[in-house]
């Protein structure tokens, strides 16, 4: 039986997908495929997943200054935004009960962002002062003096030196949000619903195009050794770093040169109440000169399960494998003849990154205390331990004029005619998930969404959807008041 829609890969990506899909267009038949024995096993688990809430309230990556002097807001814009398309289709399926609860998944948790010395405090005012200029960062704080930080962030301020300057910025409206608890929850509703079916401990071995432009899919089960084919309509790769693997199957010419390169995380997690509930709070400071993106460190307040745990890192890694439950062959099998001249030029042009590895690897535990130690000076070694993180696979893009480059980020790959897309990437990947989906709804059904009534709909779960909340403070205003009193978020 044909199918009109298969997914490989149960994380928050094909759940927000199969979502949007099944809202939009009920009659719909769905198949999902997943390597592991349930959904939400890889990046998408509450414990591999760094990408807790990012709305840009803390990250400073995403504001780098610019040349002359001044602050680049844009790419913060852009990520807070997207953040609030999430929390509208959250808000949505709470208020229609296909989520338990907003407390099954989502925390509010104060976002801060912390500096250290005076070239970086100057920053970080400039930064402030640029973000409260637009609406969206209405109600963000800072603070330079003693009083006011330790008030707000104890954990950081204790035991530090009398007379470092240091200074902080405060968004009390940001989160925490468990990926796993709302994946699984979303992969269960669309079960409910009829013409959804899950296979769990299914691995998708091969992917190619049929005569008539369907797509055929080898898939074998794990648990009995049993293999069939599929065929659909449409395919999403959703599968994290399996997804390039099966992008290389499929043979389309858009996918042609592209490359992952993986960098694996370990977080220092401690789950004694007697610290945890000193720290409400995400609090980020700058990256290292070389690290990528994901590996701003950070001191995270987290509720998993109904659990209060905090999270520090994460300290980067490297392994062949692209998945955490991967094959250390993951990264040579994924080298070919059209890919080995963007690896060879990231491989030339990325020496700092490869050092910061490096380095990063053979860091002794206590040069890794040392880190958490910036942070939270009174750290007691003996109330950490070690938590392995997801692998992230960055994307090896093919240039005419480089060769190759590195992009940190996420990608849609897309065949010419709609038929598939591969998504390729990491951060900021969770939090801004239906921003994502909303672009491949875009590409692929885009005379559903015209003639089809899909719009409408559309913006009934997404109240802004086709609108700028960049641009529409009152808009902006409104929604992110009815989505903080659902979600149990602050709002000011």
């Amino acid at each position: 039986m044909e199918q009109d829609v298969i997914f490989v890969g149960a994380g928050i990506m094909s759940a927000t997908l199969g979502v949007l899909l099944k809202e939009l267009e009920p009659s719909l038949s769905i198949e999902l495929f997943e390597a592991l024995d349930g959904a939400a096993g890889e990046s998408s688990d509450a414990w591999n997943n760094a990408g807790t809430g990012h709305a840009a309230l803390c990250e400073l990556n995403y504001t780098p200054r610019r040349r002359d002097g001044s602050i680049d807001i844009s790419k913060a814009l852009e990520v807070n935004v997207e953040f609030d398309l999430s929390r509208q289709l959250w808000a949505y399926l709470v208020k229609k009960r296909a989520i338990a609860s907003a407390r099954s998944f989502i925390d509010a948790v104060p976002h801060f962002s912390f500096v250290r010395g005076a070239h970086n405090v100057a920053f970080l005012r400039k930064r402030y002062d640029a973000l409260t200029a637009h609406h969206c960062y209405r109600g963000m704080e800072f603070a330079d003096d003693t009083a006011s930080l330790s008030e707000w962030m104890p954990l950081v301020m204790e035991g530090r030196p009398a007379g470092e300057l240091v200074a902080a910025t405060r968004m009390v409206t940001g989160a925490d949000v468990d990926y796993g608890a709302l994946t699984r929850q979303l992969i269960a509703y669309l079960g409910n619903l009829g013409g959804f079916t899950a296979h769990y401990a299914h691995r998708v071995t091969n992917i190619a195009r049929e005569p008539n432009g369907r797509w055929r899919l080898e898939v074998k089960d794990l648990r009995s050794g049993e293999r069939r084919s599929v065929i659909t309509k449409f395919v999403f790769l959703g599968a994290g770093g399996g997804t390039l693997p099966l992008l290389q199957k499929s043979a389309i010419p858009e996918g042609r040169g592209y490359g992952g390169f993986p960098v694996g995380g370990i977080w220092l997690r401690c789950d004694d109440p007697e610290v945890s509930k000193r720290h409400h709070a995400k609090v980020y400071g700058k990256a290292s000169v070389g690290s990528p993106p994901m590996s701003v460190p950070h001191l995270d307040a987290r509720l998993v399960d109904g659990k209060h745990s905090i999270l520090f890192g994460p300290y980067a890694g490297f392994s062949t494998r692209f998945l955490k439950h991967g094959s250390l062959l993951d990264l040579f099998r994924s080298i070919k003849p059209a890919n080995i001249g963007p690896l060879l030029a990231v491989a030339r042009d990325n020496f700092d990154l490869t050092k910061y590895l490096i380095g990063q690897v053979l860091q002794s535990s206590r040069h890794r205390f040392a880190t958490l130690r910036d942070f939270y000076p009174r750290a007691n070694p003996a109330d950490w331990r070690l938590e392995v993180a997801g692998q992230r696979v960055q994307i090896i893009k093919p240039d005419p004029q480089r060769g190759g480059f590195l992009e940190f980020g996420t990608e849609l790959i897309t065949a010419n005619d709609r038929s598939l897309v591969a998504l390729l990437g990491a951060s900021p990947g969770a939090s801004t998930a239906v921003a994502i989906m909303l672009q491949v709804l875009e590409r692929c059904f885009a005379k559903e969404l015209r003639d089809g009534g899909w719009k409408n709909k559309l913006e009934t779960m997404i109240p802004s959807y086709g609108q700028s909340l960049i641009e529409d403070a009152a808009l902006c205003a409104r929604v992110r008041a009815e989505t903080a009193g659902v979600l149990g978020l602050q709002n000011i």
